[in-house]
């Protein structure tokens, strides 16, 4: 897979897969640097690319008292000192049109949320920032109608585009990842597996998200061996205390064991 559209993940096609890995949601600037700075010399050892992930706010929370964010500028600004001080590219979240031109001020990569993808308007104004763009497949998309959602990126004149899959909706409290998808959506942009958020349990009945974040390893594992491009995994040194999507993220000091099995999985990947 060519990656060279773009430039912001430094990644040479067939040697390494690229991350993005961070927090869910910035809930202040010493938690960005320290779980930044963990990650950085983590994947600095394994020459893993590496994209530091943190959304600036949470519109689609289940409940009205969930937390959404500590102030968007405030935010985004601490999203700009992680790239600043470590030198890596950052992503986040966009929920709204308007959202597009504020972070793209901020950040380098601009992610559409799964349950956002379909909205034209929105997609085409990630687009037309410049920045790259990273689609998250909906729950209820099938790998191929992402051909279409990855077409608004490109026909707007932005051929930097991803797409990631997420899992599709299992019943209502579950989700699955079909790999066989993977090479259906790798002809249409490169390809990332959302590993902590496909393993998410839905709709619960409390209006908080549950999961299984002890399938973290064996979803990281299979989406590497089925020739995946990118990793996208969450985490943070204390989930249980995170403000958003604690129930299936990874803890930070589990990070370095599995992206080094990861690696190793890669490089057999390769000699096939």
């Amino acid at each position: 897979m060519n990656l060279s559209k773009i430039p912001q993940i430094k990644h040479i096609a067939g040697n390494n897969f690229f991350l993005l890995s961070g927090p869910c949601a910035i809930e202040g600037e010493d938690m960005a640097l320290r779980i930044a700075e963990t990650i950085v010399g983590i994947t600095d050892k394994l020459e893993i690319p590496y994209v530091f992930k943190g959304s600036f706010k949470k519109a689609n929370r289940s409940r009205v008292d969930s937390f959404t964010g500590i102030g968007d500028e405030k935010a985004l600004k601490i999203l700009r000192k992680v790239s600043e001080t470590f030198g890596v590219p950052t992503v986040t979240d966009i929920h709204e049109v308007s959202d597009a031109a504020l972070a793209a001020e901020y950040v380098d990569v601009l992610q559409i949320p799964a349950f956002l993808v379909r909205q034209t308007d929105l997609v085409v104004a990630a687009a037309e920032t410049g920045k790259v763009v990273n689609l998250k497949k909906g729950q209820f998309m099938s790998p191929e109608s992402m051909k279409h959602a990855a077409g608004k990126v490109t026909e707007s004149g932005n051929e930097q585009v991803m797409i990631t899959d997420r899992g599709t909706m299992f019943g209502y409290q579950d989700l699955i990842v079909d790999f066989r998808g993977i090479p259906v959506m790798r002809q249409y942009a490169p390809l990332v597996l959302d590993v902590t958020h496909s393993l998410q349990q839905p709709n619960q009945a409390s209006g908080v998200t549950g999961g299984r974040p002890e399938l973290i390893g064996t979803m990281a594992r299979a989406g590497i061996a089925a020739g995946v491009d990118g990793i996208f995994i969450e985490t943070h040194f204390d989930p249980a205390n995170a403000k958003s999507d604690g129930a299936n993220m990874l803890p930070l000091d589990q990070l370095e064991g599995l992206l080094t099995r990861l690696t190793a999985i890669r490089k057999t990947v390769n000699t096939f």
